[in-house]
Order: structure tokens, then sequence, then C-alpha cells
């Protein structure tokens, strides 16, 4: 896993909250990763479609081209998170108390981080790059305890066996595999988006 070394002040803001969310997260889940991932993967979907739904309006207002080319990149990845999401609902199964957490979870994180893309994007982006470090190691741990046997090796969903292009017998080890590469794709862009707002 790559790891971006906090810069500044702002990098130290955006670890630290990120860190915040992660103990959340912890308290709630601990080594239940796949309801953890049914939770943070509704959260995940927020910042892409925030950012590129805020950029799309600047378009339209400025009456110009997208400037940096961000929009696509950015909705494109919520559309990645929305998927990571429904395959793990045929993994996980969350129950009415999961859902519910979800309501409230998506709830506030969108308005959280309206907030903050409005005023503070380089932060946001950094944000989410630490949010997707974290996904990474969330991930290699859960992919630990398919290996060790803790967790049963089950048969992929075929809504990821279609959406990665899997052989017929993907297991849910293939499945972790492929959604961890893609959150590392998400960090290393994420943070790519907050080095060049601090240039």
């Amino acid at each position: 896993m790559k790891h971006h070394t906090p810069e500044d002040y702002s990098d130290k803001v955006a670890l630290a909250m990120t860190k915040l969310f992660r103990w959340f997260a912890d308290t709630f889940f601990a080594k239940r990763y796949g309801h953890r991932a049914v939770v943070l993967e509704t959260v995940a979907g927020v910042p892409g479609m925030v950012a590129g739904m805020w950029s799309h309006l600047r378009s339209l207002r400025k009456m110009q081209h997208d400037e940096r080319g961000w929009i696509k990149t950015l909705l494109d990845e919520a559309e990645n998170e929305r998927m990571h999401l429904m395959i793990f609902m045929e993994i996980a199964k969350p129950n009415a108390f999961e859902r519910g957490i979800v309501l409230l979870a998506q709830f506030f994180f969108w308005h959280f981080y309206f907030v903050l893309y409005v005023f503070f994007p380089k932060v946001a982006h950094r944000m989410v790059g630490y949010f997707e470090e974290q996904a990474v190691i969330s991930y290699t741990e859960y992919l630990t305890q398919v290996d060790s046997g803790n967790t049963p090796n089950i048969d992929a969903p075929d809504i990821a066996k279609t959406y990665y292009k899997l052989k017929s017998n993907a297991t849910l080890r293939d499945v972790i595999i492929a959604v961890r590469k893609d959150e590392q794709g998400h960090s290393d862009v994420n943070h790519e988006m907050a080095n060049i707002l601090k240039a």
C-alpha cells in the first residue's frame, strides 16, 4: 500500500478525521469485514458524487468546459464504490439495524463532505485519499481472515463475476483482491488531485 505522508497542517487534519472515522468503524464492526464493507462503501460512494456534481455545476455556472477534466473521473469513482456496495450486499446480507446505520451515515456524511468540498477541496481530496488507504488496510485484513479460514471463502456473487469479468469459479478472495485494487487506485487519484490543488 502506498501511504501519503502528511506534508502540512491540512494534511494532518485530513488524516486525523480519517482516523476518527476509522475508530467508529472499528468500534461498530470489529472483525465483521463483510458488514463493515456494506456500511463503508455506502459512505465511500459519496465523495466522488459530491465532488463530481459540484464540478459539473461549476462548469455550468462558468459556461466553460471542465477545467481539469475531473468530472467523469469523480463520477466513475462514485459508481465504482456503488458497485462495491451492491457486491457486498450479496455477501454480507445486512440486517435492519445495519441498514439504519447506512441511512444515518450517508445522511450526515453527505452534508459534512459537501461543506468540506465547497470550502476546502484540497482537504476533501486528501481525506478521501486517506480513506481509501484505510480501505486497502481493511480489505487486506479481510483477505487475511479468508486465507486463515476464519471467514469462509464462498463463491463470488454473480454481480461481482460480471462486473470484474471474473472466472466462473471465482471466490470471495478474488472479489476482495479486485475491490482492494480499486481502492488503491482511488487513493492515488485523490492524493494526486489534492497535490494539484495545493500547487
